[in-house]
């Protein structure tokens, strides 16, 4: 998808007149019998049902309001009625778990969330026991396959796709600096295998952690090494505190500064001087920035980053919907091995249930962000 469609116009239904005074009638009326009063969702055997499972309340609200904004932003603008979304709170009574067993019981057919690995790993046997896929918004690898889809950004490819372009711009020597916890392990895996993969070496790496001084220590340790590039691979507020380190000492004050994916989650990173010439591998910026714009006017605030998530997840469903027939399950094997296309550029589904992306590299320059290397049409 190269562009957002249009927004759907919002239909009212028309008031009726004022009440006129009754008459008395000539005689009792019969009485109806009554309806019985139903449980749960309404019947609805038009539509297919898709659940949305984020924290609508607790500590990441806000990100999972976004993320619920963003899939009726793209029911409007894709004008469709074949699906209808139902919202449950992860972070309510029960968690993930009973958030998913409600979903499941009201007869949803897809589960677009959770957000967080942990959630997913938990939700998935509930899910699977129904044949109900689970579109989750998280990139832990772990919680991948059996039914469970990741569509979160990997910071394997991040890494893989900026030193490949690094090693494309001559740099053959590389350092890390890894920040600690499982994160930073997987970040330290890929780093290694990406490196070795285009034929460069990794001289040195150092883990830091939150406390005072744990940055210098390790920025410390790398001096003496002839790196020509150095991954930093946490947030770009941690780059922010390492670079001025890292340039004071050794190699690093010439050295290529490289980031992950996490960098593209902070709207502040253009204007952080210390990160010019650094480069960052990411999803694709140009379609966002028109759906920041829409998803702005529409809500009266910006967008999460990650909230692109839930309108491609959306976009995904109402695609494979034109194939998906009426109260049957969703056809999960349509899922795999084909190409789809949003707000974050081109992707495809392995046998392992992470979502592969097409990647560029942007570089920090001047108070704005620029593309060095274009994401390729397909994620193949």
């Amino acid at each position: 998808m190269t562009g957002l469609a249009l927004l759907a116009s919002a239909c009212v239904a028309p008031r009726g007149g004022p009440p006129t005074a009754p008459t008395a009638p000539a005689e009792r009326p019969a009485e109806r019998p009554s309806t019985p009063i139903q449980q749960g969702l309404p019947q609805d055997v038009a539509r297919h049902r898709v659940a949305l499972l984020v924290p609508l309340t607790g500590t990441n609200a806000g990100l999972g309001r976004s993320l619920q904004n963003a899939t009726q932003l793209a029911i409007l603008d894709t004008n469709t009625d074949a699906i209808r979304i139902t919202s449950y709170d992860t972070a309510g009574p029960g968690g993930a778990i009973a958030a998913a067993e409600r979903a499941v019981a009201e007869g949803n057919k897809l589960i677009l969330g959770p957000l967080l690995g942990e959630d997913a790993r938990a939700v998935a046997p509930i899910a699977r026991k129904a044949r109900v896929p689970v579109l989750s918004f998280s990139n832990d690898a772990s919680a991948a396959g059996n039914g469970v889809y990741l569509l979160g950004y990997s910071p394997t490819q991040s890494i893989e796709r900026v030193v490949d372009y690094a090693k494309g711009n001559g740099i053959t020597q590389f350092a890390g600096l890894i920040p600690s916890g499982v994160y930073g392990q997987r970040s330290s895996t890929a780093f290694l295998r990406a490196v070795e993969s285009a034929g460069g070496k990794v001289l040195a790496m150092q883990n830091y952690d939150a406390r005072p001084g744990s940055m210098n220590a390790a920025i410390a340790k790398l001096s003496g090494v002839p790196y020509q590039a150095i991954l930093i691979a946490g947030s770009a507020g941690s780059a922010t505190l390492a670079v001025p380190a890292i340039r004071r000492s050794g190699a690093g004050k010439a050295a290529r500064v490289l980031g992950t994916e996490l960098w593209n989650t902070d709207s502040a990173i253009a204007s952080r001087p210390v990160l010019n010439g650094s480069w960052f591998a990411s999803v694709p910026d140009g379609v966002y920035r028109q759906y920041a714009v829409k998803y702005r006017n529409r809500f009266g605030a910006a967008p999460y980053r990650l909230s692109a998530l839930g309108y491609d997840a959306v976009l995904l469903t109402v695609r494979i919907a034109r194939d998906w027939k009426n109260n049957t399950d969703f056809p999960a094997s349509m899922l795999v091995d084909h190409d789809f296309g949003g707000v974050d550029g081109a992707f495809r589904f392995g046998r392992d249930g992470i979502a592969a992306r097409a990647l560029e590299v942007q570089e920090v320059r001047d108070g704005s962000i620029v593309t060095v290397s274009a994401a390729p049409a397909s994620a193949q």
